[in-house]
């Protein structure tokens, strides 16, 4: 898969990452209703939000040429013992690289890392209205428990 040209390399993130990261996430933030945040966090903020998450669930970038061209990571779904075997998963595409199946890509890449790790229950919240993000979802395998 190309973007301009380039091929696409789908890796673990690190926290270097988090510049390139965050620069796609704050958009979402300031410009959308998608997120409950309402403030981007700091790029050491996201640091630490990387480093918590590859250690546990896992943090995959999309890039081309060195630019983060997206990212997918899973957490924690919910504290309570009931949940051990599942994970909330988020993914996030830079405006110039949505629509070309990136998402799902990294996507699929998170998947098989969770599954490999034994989680067998993947949620992932998308705000409505949000239909590319519904559409990937399914696409990916996901089924839509509810909807008001």
């Amino acid at each position: 898969m190309g973007v301009a040209g380039s091929q696409i390399l789908i890796c673990p993130a690190t926290t270097m990452d988090a510049v390139g990261i965050n620069a796609i996430y704050a958009p979402f933030v300031v410009g959308t209703t998608v997120l409950s945040e309402t403030e981007p966090p700091s790029v050491s903020d996201m640091a630490s939000r990387i480093e918590v998450n590859i250690k546990t669930y896992g943090y995959f970038v999309a890039e081309s040429a060195g630019m983060i061209l997206g990212y997918a990571y899973g957490s924690q779904y919910r504290p309570r013992p009931a949940y051990q075997n599942s994970a909330e998963v988020s993914v996030y595409i830079a405006p110039v690289a949505q629509g070309r199946g990136l998402g799902q890509a990294i996507y699929k890449a998170l998947i098989e890392h969770l599954t490999d790790l034994g989680f067998y229950t993947l949620i992932g919240i998308v705000t409505i209205p949000n239909p590319a993000s519904a559409r990937l979802h399914k696409a990916c395998g996901f089924e839509l428990v509810s909807a008001l």
